[in-house]
């Protein structure tokens, strides 16, 4: 997830895929049929890692830094 948020951050296209993109998004496909919470701990999980890697500082965190 966090490799399509990159992607898309970054304007690529991704309508084309390799075979071992494929067979990765399938083995994970089966991971989150298997577990329904998967998902959203994968999605947080990678949008806290983006935004590391931006330097995105979510608001509440500023905030927070701001008042101590």
């Amino acid at each position: 997830m966090g490799a399509a948020f990159l992607s898309n951050t970054a304007g690529l296209d991704l309508s084309v895929t390799e075979n071992n993109t494929a067979a990765y998004i399938e083995s994970w496909l089966q991971a989150l049929r298997n577990d329904k919470t998967l998902i959203i701990s994968a999605a947080s999980q990678a949008q806290k890692a983006l935004n590391h890697i931006l330097g995105i500082v979510p608001s509440y965190e500023a905030s927070e830094a701001e008042s101590e």
